[in-house]
């Protein structure tokens, strides 16, 4: 078989420089182009298809597989394994969730989970704008694409800046319009870093995902026009099902 990369590939495909090429990545390059052959919604043949077809172990097959489950290319469906649809990308900027999988043909939707006020710990209070012991808003909802769970989002603001959030507020729309629109607050500039996690076991139940699924993590922190700050965001995404995208220019 032919193991040389094609154009985006990983260099020499993954294959060690000595040559010696493991079963289940054997396997799972075959799989590999099989799944583009039957495109999104073709079902995979059976694990004891395969390592019949492969000559090789249903471990092996399993281990492909798993591979290709965590790299977002197969899910499951019912009892069996499908080919996945393309991952979502999410711009990293200003703007919201709800523009960035519009953007790309899905509908996107939230389920509130908890919107709950507390008293502003000092960690938080420069990040958010408010007083120790103010009033802060904690709001957790469920990341939809088209009804499909595919992260999970916290958002605190300061009750000073949104003192109606749990009547005005429509929890499956976007905080950002309505920040906009009806509070007639602008986005001036936020800091965002990005690492990678595995979900708690809560996390992961929300979500709807086998908590050894790798999950992209997003922390960010806004500010108005002003400059002051706004808002705190923990969102937590799939990894099987995101992938992130900017655009970069020449600093002078």
């Amino acid at each position: 078989m032919n193991y040389q990369s094609t154009p985006g590939a990983p260099v020499r495909s993954g294959v060690p420089e000595h040559g010696r090429v493991p079963k289940y990545y054997a396997v799972k390059a075959k799989l590999a182009l099989m799944v583009d052959e039957l495109g999104e919604g073709g079902p995979l043949p059976t694990e004891r298809d395969l390592a019949v077809r492969y000559e090789v172990s249903r471990e092996t097959v399993r281990q492909a597989i798993r591979e290709l489950l965590l790299e977002g290319r197969l899910r499951r469906r019912g009892r069996g394994t499908v080919v996945a649809g393309p991952k979502l990308e999410q711009p990293l900027s200003l703007a919201s969730y709800t523009e960035g999988v519009r953007r790309q043909g899905r509908r996107p939707g939230r389920t509130l989970i908890s919107l709950d006020r507390f008293p502003c710990p000092e960690a938080l209070a420069p990040e958010v704008g408010a007083e120790r012991g103010a009033p802060v808003w904690h709001m957790e909802r469920v990341l939809l694409a088209d009804d499909e769970r595919v992260g999970l989002e916290s958002t605190y603001v300061s009750e000073a800046r949104a003192p109606r959030l749990d009547v005005d507020f429509d929890p499956d729309s976007s905080f950002y319009a309505y920040l906009h629109d009806r509070l007639g607050i602008a986005f001036g500039d936020a800091d965002e870093r990005i690492e990678t996690v595995l979900a708690t076991p809560r996390e992961a139940l929300l979500v709807g995902t086998p908590p050894a699924l790798p999950m992209l993590l997003l922390h960010r922190v806004s500010r108005d026009t002003d400059g002051r700050p706004l808002e705190r965001v923990r969102t937590l995404y799939r990894g099987d099902r995101f992938s992130f995208t900017t655009h970069l220019g020449r600093q002078d």
